[in-house]
């Protein structure tokens, strides 16, 4: 079964039904038929949670986190390994720190990232990236 981490982009392109989104609600579908298995950590999900709440408010905010909450998405928490994994990357490739946890999560899990963002360029051929349009 493949497996694909979710960066913040790419939950934050399927809230807002970006160019992107078509890709990740095809993830999603394939993982709620049992075919894919799709991960988060625990730090980008809390990074969709905060932009929603800087630009919509804490009710929209927790609507988007209500909304996803039934999806097949495992939040996968931030445990003192990964944020050291995560810091380890981003000392590497200069990513921001709470890409890094996206890139860790990938790594960890032999894993494809899906992503718009293109700092993770940085990273060269570590793992496989779905890129979305955003």
């Amino acid at each position: 079964m493949k497996t694909y981490v979710f960066d913040a982009g790419a939950l934050f392109a399927f809230l807002r039904k970006s160019p992107g989104a078509p890709k990740v609600n095809e993830l999603i579908k394939e993982a709620v038929r049992g075919r894919a298995r799709v991960l988060m950590s625990a730090v980008n999900f809390g990074e969709v949670y905060g932009l929603i709440l800087r630009a919509s408010g804490p009710e929209q905010a927790r609507r988007a986190v209500h909304a996803v909450s039934p999806l097949p998405i495992e939040v996968v928490e931030a445990t003192a390994q990964r944020a050291c994994t995560a810091a380890e990357v981003k000392a590497k490739y200069q990513l921001y720190y709470v890409d890094s946890f996206a890139a860790a999560l990938a790594t960890e899990h032999h894993a494809t990232l899906v992503t718009g963002d293109s700092d993770f360029r940085k990273l060269g051929h570590g793992f496989p990236v779905v890129w979305l349009r955003v």
